[in-house]
């Protein structure tokens, strides 16, 4: 299949996802191109997040915040990448994200993140992962049907 649809299972993506949507997602983007920070990818359960409650969920849906070789770090409640404040307008306003040391980020791997920043298990948790985890890039919510739309 090169579209596949992918049910939200928690809050990590509100505002953008809210828990229970379902979104396609295009399996051969990454095939063509690079993955670009500010994707939503959806992507294999890395081991070192199975051990909560919800381990039995296969797949995870986060936002690429940086790629190999970017340099990312928080400053103030910010994220900035290669020395640059990124541009976040998917986040509610005030948001704030903490816990994000100094890093350089592998080749061949992504930083990815939740929008829902103080209620999402990321890359600040369990690190960057690699692409070739990577299931596919989310590109349109298809339910609820009120809310259809590009990502």
């Amino acid at each position: 299949f090169l579209v596949q649809a992918f049910w939200i299972p928690s809050p990590s993506m509100v505002p953008t996802l809210e828990g229970g949507d379902r979104v396609l997602v295009n399996k051969l983007s990454y095939k063509l191109h690079d993955v670009h920070r500010g994707d939503v990818v959806v992507f294999e359960r890395p081991p070192a997040a199975r051990n909560g409650s919800d381990s039995e969920i296969k797949d995870l849906i986060k936002r690429v915040v940086a790629v190999g070789g970017d340099t990312l770090e928080e400053l103030d409640g910010h994220v900035y990448v290669n020395g640059e404040l990124i541009e976040e307008p998917y986040l509610e306003p005030g948001t704030v994200t903490e816990n994000l040391p100094r890093q350089t980020i592998p080749e061949g791997q992504v930083f990815v993140m939740g929008d829902n920043r103080e209620n999402s298990e990321d890359s600040r948790f369990f690190g960057p992962i690699d692409e070739d985890t990577i299931v596919g890039r989310a590109f349109v919510k298809v339910l609820p049907i009120t809310d259809l739309g590009w990502l």
